[in-house]
Formats: C-alpha cells, structure tokens, sequence
C-alpha cells in the first residue's frame, strides 16, 4: 500500500516541521542539552541515537571516536533560534549543528508547533 502523499496546507505548501541533527560525547550529555531544549520550550521531542564511529579530522590529525547523534524536531519558525541554544548548550567547541525544513503529516506538524514555545521562554512541562 503506497503513502498518500502530504497534501498543501492553505500555504499552499505542505504542513512543515525543522529537524535539527548534531553529536554529542555520550548520551548522558545528548539527554541533558536535550531535556534543557525541551523544558526551554525550543523543541518538541529529541531522538537520541546509540552510540556510532565518528571519523574525522580535527587539528590537522585524523581522529576515531564513538559519538551519539541526536535528531530535535521544533518549527520552522524557531529552527535558527534553536540551533543557537543548542550551540549555547552543547560540549563540543564547535559542533556540527545541522538543521533544514522537512515535510510532515497534519497532526505531527501540529502537535509540535503546539509542543513548542518561542526559544528562551521558560515553560513548565506537563506529561
């Protein structure tokens, strides 16, 4: 059976969400940033990946380290000013902070623009 795909909002383009994706050390500090990011009202949900072999070279040498990847979901809208909490909050001197626009269903855009409060803006979550 074939997805039906995402029909336009009143935009006329497809109800949107933001994905953010960067690295961390370990998971104990994907899930603080994370948490801070969601208490923060800047993200909806965070995936947090297992552990991976990141190879790269830094200062000139090259370099194998396992890392964990972490995948943030927020607004187009607050995308930028996510990504620049993340950037306040992360551990790495300098972080790949990635982030770009990605299509979504209805409900899940809506339910994280409804997660979400513009970034700085402290909120309590209920669950």
């Amino acid at each position: 059976m074939r997805d039906k795909p995402l029909a336009p909002g009143a935009s006329g383009v497809a109800d949107a969400v933001a994905l953010i994706y960067t690295t961390f050390p370990d998971a104990s500090a994907a899930r603080r940033v994370a948490q801070s990011l969601l208490d923060e009202g800047a993200i909806a949900c965070a995936n947090i990946f297992a552990p991976h072999a990141a190879v790269y070279l830094w200062q000139g040498a090259a370099r194998e380290e396992a890392e964990v990847g972490a995948l943030f979901k927020t607004t187009p809208e607050r995308a930028e000013a996510a990504a620049q909490r993340l950037a306040a909050l992360h551990p790495y001197d300098t972080p790949a902070i990635l982030h770009w626009p990605a299509r979504a269903s209805a409900g899940f855009a809506a339910w994280v623009a409804d997660a979400t409060t513009d970034c700085g803006t402290a909120r309590t979550v209920g669950r």
